[in-house]
Parts: structure tokens; C-alpha cells; sequence
């Protein structure tokens, strides 16, 4: 039998923090493909489009995939925006499909509603039935409603964070719309919560607690009737009503011993909601850290990541506090990125290579977090495009854009500075500019935890700051208003 499956990508991790909405142009300048654009580009790389793939070619489904859209995390996604990517899916509603299967991250937020990915279903839902199966992957960094798991009947997350395991999810996900539309099996997804934030550690996979759990979700899911157990790690950077961590479990059958058994993982969260495994310095504690750094000869460089400016939570990557604390020690041997200023950049960009130059760089979107600009006096040492096509465990094969882009010297440390903000999760993302991280002695880059897929085997030691950014871990330094109270940890 030949089943029809319409798809459609669509992701977007919401900052309500972030000042600036999110709109159309910030898709186009990540990923905003037709569906033959999408399949060109991503269909064999790893993501959850190859994994539907692959099955839809073992099972000989006629896949009609609609578009991939993503943005970088930012802030609210303007409901014009929301509306016109949707259109191409909504157009074909009116034909007959025997399943859906949808690319979604989990935590988008809109300006006209909190639960973005809650209003997809919806949308489809409406238009096509309660009946007809849906299945949906999500990043592990998803606020889960109630309202997702009432609208599709199949939701599984990566199992990896770093995360490396796209396409691997895409695949186990379309294996279980295979078997529901052969009717083999009539899955639902249960949901347990905790009032929390997010899981204290993000939902770091590499160490820590959150390695037993996973244990114990691929333990559970030997049981014939259990079909994926997902341990979502939440995102705090939303002020909305339901957010948190959340554990799901795809299955069918009595829903009772299901329910426990999710229950128990995520009561082992907030049991162990004070059990941090990252070590957050200051800007001036890492500083010194670096100036006491013994440079290469410990088997590779220091890696500071910059936690609290993680364009990859939805931070404007431009804060200036970390860099200005490393230059006024006078790290030597250093690379620091990237730092997103377009204005700086335009400004530049007519420099010839070896043009010293007097400017103000960063901390422009909003002073008050993570450090205002930054005067320095400097030397344009590379200018051109930001394109880049990742190496890495992440990345490899796909691009990123940062836009236009300069390197400049600024004492010892080559500054990467760019026009669209991205977290660093690639080496290529340094080397495309002519910034090679594995001769330097410390290298510091904005992100959170992805950064490690590729940096920690060339490492010879990470540490984390938290610079004071719009991502720092100091929540009460944030202005929540709509979070349920009380919340672990403002409460």
C-alpha cells in the first residue's frame, strides 16, 4: 500500500526577552526553502527531512514536502510572518493525505499567541480531521504544551545535546507514522511536568544526570507498546504560561504504567534541580583564568564559551563584556566571535586589508546586557562573505550565512565580526575567515553547549561565563510576568 504524507519544516526557538520581533527576513536569512529546494539541500544531510526520507523510500511513500523554514532564536514571531510560511502547507489541505508528518522546534512563541507549534496543530486539525495521523519531531530544548500532545499523536525529540541525532529522530519517527497508518498500532504521547524553568542543566546529554535518564527511556522503550520517551530539557527564555521540562512518552495501550514511568524521570529532575554541572565564571574570573592559560602546550586551546550572549537562545550575540575583560588583561594568541554588529561591519567593509582603524564595535541592540560598545583601535584583516558549510558533527555538509563579515585585530585577538548572528557550532566557522582555533591559546566563542560537538576534541579545556547577557543564568536579573508561580528558580 502507498501511502500520501504531506510535510512541512518549520522552526523557531522563541527569546520573549528579545526586543526584536522575528519576521520574514530573519527566515530567508537562515533557511526559507521550497519543498524541491528543501529536499536538494537537506535531503541526504543530517537532519529529520533525510530521515523522513529514507523511510518514505522503504515504505514507497509519495511524500509532498511543503517548505523547511527556521530562523535564529530571537524574539516574538510576527504573526504576518507565522501566517505566509504556513500558507504553502494550508494550501494543501483540501487534498487527501493519509498522514502529516511536521518539523517543529517546540518553543515558538508568537505575537498573537504563546504556543506557536500548539497553533500549527491546530491549523491542521481543523482543516484536515481528528483522525488522520500527525507526527512530529522536536528539539529537546521544547516547552511542551498539553495542547501538543491533545493535537498529534506522535511527538518525539532528539535524544542528544549537543545535537547530532536529526536525522536518526526523523527516521525512529517515521517508523512509528508507518506502523499507525498500517494500523498496527494506535499511539498517543502522555506528558509530565515539573514547575520549573528548564532542566537545571539545559539538558546536557554529554555528562551528568541526564545520561542515567536517557538510560532508562531506552530501557522503557523496549516495551511492545512503548514507542519513543522523550526528556525535554524546556527553555527558560520564555516568559509564557506553560514552560519547562517535560518528559513524553509515545505509546499506546493502558496509559497508567506509561504515565508513571515518565513521572519518575521527571521527578528525578527536580529532584536534582540544584545539581549544576557547569562551572559559570565572571568576565574578569575567565580573564584571569586566560592570562594564567599555558597557551598550546597543554594539548590544545582554552575554550571559553560565552553562555549568557548565546545567539542560539535567542541573545543578540553582540555583547562586548567578555571581550573587553580579555583585552584589558592582553590575552595574546586569541579569537573571539562571533560578535554580531552589522552597522561595524557596513561601516568596514571598504577598508582595505591592513587598514588601522579607530571604531565602536558591539553591545548596540541594548546596552544594559552583556556590556555597551566597545571602542577599539584595530586592524581590518579579512572582509567577504559569511558563508559557511559546516565539517562538524553538527553541521556537516550544511550551511549557515552570517552575512557580511570582518576580522579584525584588536591587540593579540583576531575578532570575528558579523552581520547576522549565529551561535558558533563549527570549527569552519572560524576557518572560513582565516582564523584557524586549533593555533590559538584561547578561543572565545558565543554559545551554550553545541559548541562542544566540535571544540571539546581540540580542547584543552572548556569553561562557561556568564557575561550578563540577555541568556544569563541570574533569571531574577530577567523581568517574568506571565511564568506560573511559584517556579523553580524564582521561588
Amino acid at each position: 500500500m502507498t501511502f500520501k504524507i504531506l510535510s512541512a519544516e518549520f522552526s523557531h526557538e522563541t527569546n520573549t526577552f528579545n526586543v526584536c520581533p522575528t519576521t520574514l527576513t530573519d527566515f530567508a536569512n537562515d533557511l526559507l526553502l521550497d519543498g524541491a529546494q528543501a529536499i536538494a539541500q537537506r535531503g541526504s544531510k543530517n537532519t529529520q527531512l533525510a530521515g523522513l526520507l529514507d523511510v518514505g523510500a522503504e515504505h514507497n511513500w509519495q511524500i509532498e514536502h511543503c517548505f523547511s523554514a527556521s530562523a535564529g532564536p530571537g524574539g516574538k514571531v510576527t504573526k504576518n510572518t507565522f501566517d505566509e510560511i504556513l500558507k504553502p502547507l494550508e494550501h494543501h489541505f483540501f487534498e487527501h493525505w493519509d498522514g502529516i508528518f511536521l518539523m517543529l522546534h517546540g518553543a515558538m512563541v508568537t505575537d498573537f499567541c504563546d504556543d506557536g507549534e500548539g497553533e500549527i496543530l491546530l491549523r491542521v486539525r481543523a482543516a484536515l480531521g481528528p483522525d488522520i495521523p500527525i507526527a512530529v519531531t522536536l528539539d529537546p530544548h521544547a516547552n511542551v504544551t498539553p495542547k501538543m500532545c491533545q493535537l498529534a499523536q506522535i511527538l518525539v525529540s532528539y535524544n542528544t545535546y549537543p545535537h547530532i541525532d536529526m536525522r536518526e529522530t526523523g527516521r525512529s519517527t517515521a517508523q512509528v507514522l508507518q506502523r499507525t497508518l498500517l494500523k498496527e498500532i494506535q499511539p498517543q504521547t502522555l506528558r509530565a511536568h515539573r514547575p520549573m524553568l528548564e532542566e537545571v542543566n539545559g539538558g546536557r546529554t554529554d555528562l551528568g544526570p541526564m545520561i542515567e535518564r536517557h538510560k532508562l527511556a531506552r530501557e522503557y522503550e523496549q516495551h511492545p507498546d512503548v514507542y519513543a520517551v522523550s526528556i525535554n530539557g524546556g527553555f527558560a527564555s520564555a516568559d509564557i504560561s506553560e514552560l519547562g521540562p517535560t518528559v513524553l512518552i509515545c505509546c499506546s495501550g493502558d496509559p497508567a504504567n506509561h504515565l508513571e514511568q515518565a513521572e519518575n524521570i521527571v521527578e528525578d529532575i527536580w529532584t536534582k534541580r540544584d545539581q549544576v554541572m557547569n562551572v559559570y565564571y565572571s568576565c574578569t574570573e575567565v580573564a584571569d583564568i586566560a592570562s594564567k592559560w599555558p597557551g598550546l602546550k597543554k594539548e590544545g586551546p582554552l575554550v571559553i564559551a560565552d553562555y549568557a550572549d548565546n545567539p542560539g537562545a535567542g541573545a543578540y550575540g553582540d555583547s562586548t563584556a567578555l571581550l573587553k575583560s580579555l583585552l584589558d588583561n592582553h590575552i595574546e594568541n586569541a579569537c573571539f566571535g562571533p560578535l554580531f554588529d552589522p552597522k561595524a561591519v557596513l561601516k568596514l567593509k571598504s577598508h582595505k586589508l591592513g587598514t588601522q582603524v579607530r571604531i565602536s564595535i558591539g553591545g548596540k541592540v541594548d546596552p544594559k546586557m552583556g556590556g555597551g560598545p566597545l571602542q577599539v583601535s584595530a586592524q581590518v584583516i579579512w572582509q567577504g562573505s559569511g558563508l559557511v558549510v559546516g565539517t562538524g558533527p553538527m553541521l556537516g555538509g550544511l550551511q549557515k550565512n552570517f552575512g557580511e563579515c570582518i576580522v579584525l585585530q584588536i591587540q593579540g585577538i583576531e575578532v570575528l565580526l558579523v552581520s547576522i548572528a549565529h551561535q558558533i557550532l563549527d570549527l569552519n566557522q572560524f576557518q572560513t575567515f582565516g582564523i584557524d582555533p586549533r593555533e590559538k591559546s584561547v578561543v572565545a566563542l558565543k554559545s551554550m553547549q553545541h559548541f562542544r560537538a566540535a571544540f571539546e576534541p581540540i580542547a584543552g579545556e572548556v569553561i562557561v561565563c556568564d557575561s550578563g547577557a540577555l541568556c544569563t543564568i541570574n533569571y531574577k536579573a530577567l523581568n517574568y510576568h506571565r511564568v506560573p508561580r511559584p517556579i523553580h528558580p524564582l521561588d
